[in-house]
């Protein structure tokens, strides 16, 4: 029977913070962690959809320096993967996914959007940290983390 390589993620192939932005009506012009300004970064979003597909998303997000932490609307996310899968792979339109990390952008460019090869996808990405969470409250936000 072969042997199958498996693929092990480093710590240092772990790089940034993420909340994925439910509230339509929240900018995030100001870090809901720390409250510093946020700046505008194109960044290429790595997706993981039910059954098995990985997406590469470049897509502009909010980001604080001071955190490390990455902002985009869920809906933007969903609205942007529709309109891909739309001509390609409808099927898969509205399946479960999970944003898991980033790519550099030449890996990026020279890969396109949907990649065949996963297992060096999965090599050359930053998994995310942590995934955050945060609820509004009537006078700013506060983190669901403990």
């Amino acid at each position: 029977m072969a042997k199958t390589k498996q693929t092990k993620l480093k710590p240092e192939n772990r790089r940034h913070y993420f909340f994925l932005n439910s509230y339509n009506d929240a900018a995030f012009t100001k870090c809901p962690k720390c409250e510093a300004k946020t700046m505008v970064r194109k960044l290429p979003l790595v997706i993981h959809i039910e059954p098995q597909q990985l997406f590469i998303l470049n897509k502009k997000c909010r980001y604080c320096a001071s955190c490390d932490l990455i902002i985009t609307h869920k809906s933007e996310v969903e609205d942007l993967m529709a309109a891909c899968f739309e001509e390609i792979n409808p099927e898969i339109i509205g399946n479960k996914y999970l944003v898991i990390g980033t790519l550099e952008k030449h890996d990026w460019r020279s890969r396109g959007r949907i990649l065949k090869d996963s297992r060096d996808t999965i090599e050359r990405m930053y998994v995310f940290k942590d995934l955050w969470d945060f609820k509004p409250i009537s006078f700013g936000w506060y983190s669901t983390k403990k």
